[in-house]
């Protein structure tokens, strides 16, 4: 299993971010995948999740109503669109996914938000 996001970087407050994360070595479109981040300091915490085929989505509440989750089963990839971006959310964001009595992460993407 290869997990690899993209997409983080440096934006002010109230600015917009589009992470993307490339996965292989499963069947994609069979899996839940997940949004989790990191802030220095702090544990690891879930951000939003999507089922296989879309359908369902979750989101902490912290984010609920600007970010959005979604996949396309096509290109093996899941997203994560962030609006209304404020300082707390900067962290390292990871996708991941549970696969085989495992859970798999990637390598994680920056994401900063300044004032």
């Amino acid at each position: 299993v290869q997990l690899v996001e993209s997409g983080g970087g440096l934006v002010q407050s109230g600015g917009s971010l589009r992470l993307s994360c490339a996965a292989s070595g499963f069947t994609f479109s069979a899996y839940d995948m997940n949004w989790y981040r990191q802030a220095p300091g702090k544990e690891r915490e879930s951000v939003a999740s999507i089922s296989p085929g879309g359908g369902s989505t979750n989101y902490a509440d912290s984010v609920k109503g600007r970010f959005t989750i979604s996949r396309d089963n096509y290109k093996n990839t899941v997203y994560l669109q962030m609006n209304s971006l404020k300082i707390e959310d900067t962290g390292v964001y990871y996708c991941g996914t549970y696969w085989k009595k495992r859970y798999y992460w990637g390598q994680g993407t920056q994401v900063t938000v300044s004032s």
